[in-house]
């Protein structure tokens, strides 16, 4: 019996549970919400906020209070820089890939040598260079949208790719196969988890900590400059904040899914959840006629009840 409490309370089947009850709300409230078109639309947003919140993941799982709150900012530039790199051609997508990587990982750099060299705190330092990044943002288009999709791209984002799926599904499917290998069968995830846990602990053991953390951000900075690529392809231009709301929803979607704020506990499965049921509630919103600024609220509402609820988890811990 006590064995079927602790699976019905792990967060991924919590999440799902709340996934499901979600949906059924939705339909309640607008017949069609859970229809399979529909469901179809979610899966691709959700695979957007899942791509960024895979990178928030491991900066949360290597613990020090690690949160970024730049990847609004490499989202929106990302997104800019991919558009007028590709200017609506095909071509460009090659290009507009490596430039976009090129891009997050540098910012991730920066970060990284803030957190480390410079030992500024992460909250302080990723907001600190949210505002570099929006101000950069600022002077190169004064929030004008800048550039186009590729067809192939857009195509790639929303149309069906293979068994009725698009390829950013696939894309994401693949994001949560690689990130379950390199967090539980590598020695590079091994080492996520130790200083996560303990840090002093972690370099007494050999584990190179300053680098490993520096390498946590730029993989961030990486995974929010694709997910910017593909959210240019999602809505075919793009703007200066078009990123904006990634910066809590992919908080949101770590701790939904399970991983500790402290560190060294959890996984990208329950993300890859919590990132699902934050667009059904966020659509659920939506149905409603909640504007954006009611939707920021219940979002930043249900953060404070998650961090209140995990804080007394690792009290009890502790």
């Amino acid at each position: 019996m006590s064995r079927v409490i602790s699976f019905i309370r792990q967060p991924v089947v919590v999440a799902l549970v709340l996934i499901v009850v979600l949906l059924y709300l939705g339909q309640l409230l607008s017949p069609g919400f859970a229809s399979g078109g529909q469901i179809l639309r979610l899966l691709i947003v959700a695979a957007l906020l899942g791509i960024v919140a895979a990178g928030q993941n491991v900066v949360i799982l290597g613990g020090r209070e690690g949160i970024d709150l730049s990847v609004g900012g490499v989202v929106s530039l990302s997104a800019i820089i991919a558009g007028n790199v590709m200017n609506g051609a095909d071509s460009g997508i090659l290009p507009a890939i490596a430039a976009c990587l090129a891009a997050g990982a540098f910012f991730g750099l920066l970060n990284g040598l803030g957190v480390t060299l410079l030992r500024i705190p992460p909250l302080v330092m990723t907001l600190g260079m949210l505002g570099v990044l929006q101000g950069l943002l600022v002077v190169i288009r004064m929030g004008i949208p800048s550039g186009q999709a590729a067809p192939s791209l857009s195509r790639f984002v929303s149309q069906p790719l293979v068994f009725g799926l698009p390829g950013i599904i696939w894309l994401w499917i693949a994001v949560g196969l690689l990130m379950a290998f390199m967090l539980h069968r590598t020695v590079f995830g091994h080492r996520i988890y130790a200083i996560g846990s303990n840090e002093h602990a972690a370099h007494m053991a050999g584990v190179p900590v300053r680098p490993m953390r520096i390498a946590l951000f730029v993989i961030s900075g990486m995974f929010a400059a694709l997910a910017g690529l593909c959210l240019l392809g999602y809505s075919g231009s793009s703007f200066a904040n078009v990123g904006e709301q990634y910066t809590l929803t992919s908080i949101i979607a770590v701790v939904f899914g399970g991983t500790s704020l402290a560190g060294g506990k959890g996984g990208y499965t329950g993300t890859m959840a919590g990132a699902v049921l934050l667009v059904i509630l966020q659509g659920i919103l939506t149905t409603v006629n909640i504007d954006e600024s009611g939707r920021q609220m219940v979002f930043g509402a249900t953060l404070l009840l998650l961090m209140t609820f995990y804080g007394r988890g690792r009290a009890m811990r502790a």
